[in-house]
């Protein structure tokens, strides 16, 4: 399929992890095609540009202080700026990869990419990629709430600083991250070998996408793994105080299900806790179709849904993840109850106190 939108990656990662030598390995590799590189830096400091192998590739450095902040109007002019560059002929360039700074939290990004009307019509996310320091890493989750958001909204997580530490340590560290976001792949680079060929095509509500690499996006590498019900991986170790915020459950069903039932779903858990939803994604069979479709949500701002039309004959289940922020799991298993269309509202009950019972 022709998709004429330009495929964006997230790129992100806490400070010192290592995003800048997975970007230098990024440009090294010419099969994606040429790479527009938006950088943001968090203080006064200029990036030290020498740092990134400019080669023949378009760098754009933003100076205006924490992508996070102010990513509504200054992201938006840059990319327009590089889209309007290429279409005079100035640039050429076949992706776009944004670079944010350590302290960024990806949702505000993801979001601009949705409501910005031009970028809606001229980009596409085609993945969120993380890099986890697997030396340092541990000790970030257990201080910097930002860190954790990171791991639990990548399609990607780029294991860096392998080296540094024992196997015993670095697989408590992998269990950590499986427990903050079970259906993300993770993968070991050292200083960014190997890792640049998994990084392209990630977001399963691509056009291109077939339906393994939907259901991959969805569930993860394995099937299995995040389809426990209301029970994600356990993490080795205890758990954060900053990681116990972040609950991520997958939920499957069966048999197709009612849109009416679905709408009110996903209309109520947006409407009550839309802030605290860091993505939402899923495979949905409704009644009356003959094959699913495909939906991505961060917080309250939805990518427009896509059918998957090679989905094998006889699967009509439905799977759904939810990755929240203060969330409580009884809660969320309160709601997907409703999705069930098994929760009979009290006479005279709010929706919360049946769906997010306290």
């Amino acid at each position: 399929m022709n998709d004429p939108k330009v495929p964006v990656t997230l790129l992100t990662g806490f400070l010192g992890a290592g995003k800048t030598t997975l970007l230098n390995a990024i440009l090294s590799d010419a099969r994606p095609g040429r790479i527009a590189v938006i950088v943001n830096e968090f203080g006064e400091a200029a990036l030290d540009h020498d740092l990134i192998e400019t080669a023949e590739e378009e760098i754009v450095l933003m100076r205006s202080g924490c992508l996070c902040c102010s990513v509504r109007g200054d992201l938006s002019r840059t990319i327009a700026g590089l889209i309007a560059r290429r279409e005079e002929g100035d640039l050429r360039f076949d992706r776009l990869v944004i670079e944010t700074t350590g302290l960024a939290d990806p949702g505000p990004v993801l979001q601009t990419l949705l409501v910005d009307r031009f970028l809606a019509r001229m980009t596409r996310l085609d993945g969120v990629v993380t890099v986890a320091d697997a030396a340092n890493g541990p000790g970030t989750l257990e201080t910097q709430f930002e860190a954790v958001s990171q791991v639990a909204m990548a399609d990607l997580i780029v294991l860096s600083k392998t080296d540094l530490v024992p196997p015993a340590q670095l697989r408590s560290f992998q269990e950590r991250l499986r427990g903050i976001n079970p259906s993300a792949r993770i993968i070991p680079a050292d200083h960014g070998k190997g890792a640049p060929q998994h990084i392209w095509g990630l977001s399963g509500i691509r056009p291109e996408a077939a339906a393994a690499d939907v259901l991959s996006w969805t569930v993860g590498a394995d099937p299995l793994a995040g389809l426990s019900g209301m029970t994600p991986a356990a993490p080795a170790s205890a758990p954060s105080p900053h990681a116990t915020r972040i609950e991520t459950v997958s939920f499957e069903l069966d048999t197709p299900l009612e849109d009416e039932a679905f709408d009110r779903w996903l209309d109520t858990l947006i409407a009550l806790r839309g802030p605290d939803i860091l993505r939402v994604k899923g495979i949905v069979f409704l009644k009356g179709l003959n094959k699913p479709f495909v939906f991505h949500g961060v917080q309250h701002i939805f990518d427009p849904p896509r059918p998957v039309p090679d989905w094998p004959t006889g699967d009509t289940r439905s799977r759904i993840v939810v990755i929240a922020k203060d969330i409580s799991r009884p809660a969320l298993q309160r709601s997907f109850d409703m999705l069930r269309a098994r929760v009979t509202p009290r006479p005279g009950a709010r929706p919360n106190q049946e769906v997010f019972p306290k």
